[in-house]
């Protein structure tokens, strides 16, 4: 009885995570980004994510209660490659869905300003943010963030990403193929020249950028 209560006990320390839903209705970032992109990159590739975190999960226990204490646990470790792969992937997406807006544009105010000030103008900093993503070999991500308290543009591959080592997050561009091969097979570059022209979500930078990742 005692070996059954306490193995109750630690599964139901053990964290349970969900698909969380998307900000905004599947067809909302058309025709940048299309409904069946979105049910397909959403409600297949992320929930997989999320799945394969919470399998892993009860398999080898890992101390945290989200996903981002989760990533940091297990980054750089080799046995948790497997979880860090898979719960950093399930984090990165949350955070590109939130990165995206029907809106779009252009940033104003703060981070505006701070964008001409560490790049120059804002033109130069899409023209290289372009360049970063276009340039990631394989799959991986574009991040703009904030380092040494300066805004710098960071790519990293596959599931990595810059907050398992404490760098601060504004916003992100997913360059894995599922991302854009419906809606633009291998023109990668299309697909980024459109997101960064209409899909960025700069209110989401702003506000991290305010709440501290600086």
């Amino acid at each position: 009885m005692k070996g059954s209560t306490a193995r109750k006990a630690q599964e139901a320390q053990v964290p349970h995570f969900a698909l969380s839903p998307l900000p905004y209705p599947y067809e909302a970032l058309a025709p940048v980004i299309s409904a069946e992109t979105m049910h397909l990159h959403h409600d297949k590739h992320h929930q997989l994510y999320v799945d394969k975190t919470n399998k892993l999960l009860q398999e080898h226990p890992v101390e945290g209660d989200t996903l981002e204490q989760i990533v940091r646990a297990c980054a750089g470790v080799p046995e948790r490659t497997m979880l860090f792969n898979n719960a950093a992937q399930a984090w990165n997406h949350d955070f590109y869905w939130q990165s995206l807006s029907a809106k779009g544009g252009e940033p104003s105010g703060a981070l505006l300003q701070r964008i001409e000030k560490d790049f120059g103008s804002y033109q130069r900093f899409a023209k290289a943010l372009a360049a970063a993503a276009s340039g990631q070999f394989g799959s991986g991500w574009a991040w703009l963030v904030v380092k040494n308290s300066a805004l710098d543009i960071v790519t990293t591959s596959n599931a990595d990403t810059p907050m398992a080592r404490g760098i601060g997050c504004l916003l992100t561009i997913d360059v894995w193929e599922h991302a854009y091969y419906v809606d633009y097979r291998n023109e990668r570059d299309k697909y980024l020249e459109a997101v960064i022209a209409s899909r960025l979500n700069w209110q989401f930078a702003e506000q991290n950028l305010e709440n501290g990742r600086r």
